[in-house]
């Protein structure tokens, strides 16, 4: 299995510490170099850059051949290059966020038996509201 990442799904995984579930369902996940600068961007939290600065072996970053598409100008230069890259090795599956509603689907979270601090998910919202 060939697994890409963009951005913010490694990001929440790890300030949720569950990043270690990439490993455990994927084995490897790649990155595109444009996503590492993206993790150590000055914006990006404290504990997300101390992961990143220390990244596992797991994680394998790559350069894009291509950086051009004109059909993805309006994305930002994470998903732009995870794109291209998944395009260029034929990835298996591209891991993306940007898609999802995340205050609806934490509303829907929270409607099951999952249990998670009120704190924690006040903290994942409001970092999501300033990334908007």
């Amino acid at each position: 299995m060939i697994i890409i990442s963009d951005t913010s799904p490694l990001c929440y995984l790890i300030l949720i510490d569950c990043i270690e579930l990439l490993p455990i369902l994927y084995k490897n996940v790649i990155i595109p170099q444009a996503v590492y600068q993206e993790l150590q961007a000055e914006e990006t939290p404290k504990s997300v850059k101390e992961w990143i600065e220390n990244y596992p072996d797991w994680l394998v970053i790559r350069n894009i051949t291509n950086a051009s598409d004109s059909d993805l100008d309006q994305l930002d230069k994470g998903e732009r290059e995870a794109i291209i890259l998944a395009e260029e090795i034929k990835a298996t599956l591209l891991i993306l966020d940007d898609k999802i509603d995340l205050p609806t689907k934490v509303n829907q979270l929270q409607k099951t038996s999952f249990f998670v601090s009120p704190k924690l998910l006040q903290s994942i919202l409001s970092q999501h509201q300033e990334n908007l």
